[in-house]
């Protein structure tokens, strides 16, 4: 398999997913899309990239997408990846994108005549956390599915399970990717806005573990699903983990323990005075229960094993 469609490729892991994808020798075209300009100093570009700004929640453009340039390139592979990064995007137009570009990429590439396999990317936070819940997370792991859980999650668990659901139904090898949260700027990651603030505040008697993924890895992780054949759901865990003490320690922060119940005003002020991101009841187990990705599936099959550790936010 060397002919790719790429979407979200404007964002650091889409640009990751190029470079890994590039370096091998039988990478002959990635179809890269994306919703904003792309920026050249971010995607490594050579002959084999091509870049169209196209927006995917508009059924027409998918149409003319798979059944245009797809066809005619001769896509085999589709890594899928478009997804608002900011919790703040809410409403029918935010789950167009998170849930439904997706439902009809899998429509359309159902019968399509070159596409073989769908990746899908999806995320570690889709999984239930709680006090009697393992913390180690296998593919197994029930998700979360509690209609009380902010939209991020929501459409999240929505379009993990679509995918899901059309393994056993439809011809295309589908893989699906649960990783751990990329700490790192303009991925939409909550942690790396919470580390934004000099004072972080944590829960008191709380100290929970976090396993993180560079961007290196994450794209690594999609770029070795892409070219394999396995199916199913990965669990794809990063090499760094870590108490949130020492998270926080290292991204040179203030540790403030306060009262469980003023976690939601504290940075409910925080968000509308500075317009940053984190939100407190997205993240609230993991704040209490720390969760840990077990990776021995993705190693296995995939021949992943996380390699690069994050780096913390220290300005």
């Amino acid at each position: 398999m060397s002919r790719y469609l790429l979407t979200g490729a404007t964002t650091p892991i889409g640009a990751s997913v190029i470079r890994h994808l590039l370096a091998a020798p039988d990478t002959e075209l990635i179809l890269a899309v994306g919703n904003e300009p792309i920026r050249p100093t971010t995607v490594e570009i050579d002959g084999r990239v091509r870049y169209r700004r196209l927006d995917l929640t508009r059924e027409r453009n998918l149409r003319e997408l798979l059944y245009g340039p797809c066809r005619e390139e001769g896509v085999e592979v589709i890594v899928d990846m478009a997804a608002h990064r900011r919790f703040g995007a809410t409403g029918p137009r935010a789950r167009a994108l998170n849930v439904v570009a997706t439902r009809r990429l899998l429509d359309l590439s159902a019968d399509h005549p070159s596409i073989r396999r769908f990746v899908y990317r999806s995320w570690g936070e889709v999984h239930d956390v709680g006090e009697a819940l393992p913390s180690l997370v296998d593919e197994l792991h029930p998700l979360d599915l509690s209609p009380d859980a902010p939209q991020w999650v929501r459409d999240r668990v929505e379009a993990d399970l679509t995918v899901c659901a059309r393994m056993a139904m439809s011809r295309l090898s589908i893989a699906v990717l649960r990783a751990a949260e990329c700490l790192a700027p303009r991925t939409g990651s909550q942690l790396h806005d919470y580390l934004g603030a000099e004072v972080c505040f944590r829960p008191m008697g709380y100290d929970p573990i976090f396993n993180l993924i560079s961007e290196h890895d994450l794209g690594r992780a999609l770029a070795l699903a892409a070219r394999s054949d396995a199916e199913g759901v990965f669990t794809i865990p990063g090499a760094t983990t870590l108490p949130l003490k020492e998270i926080i320690r290292r991204s040179a922060r203030i540790d403030v323990p306060v009262p469980g119940p003023l976690m939601t005003p504290l940075y409910g002020l925080r968000r509308a005075v500075r317009g940053t991101s984190f939100d407190y009841r997205l993240n609230r187990g993991r704040l209490h229960f720390g969760v840990v990705l077990d990776g021995q599936r993705a190693k296995r099959l995939l021949g992943y094993a996380p390699e690069v550790t994050v780096t913390f936010p220290r300005d």
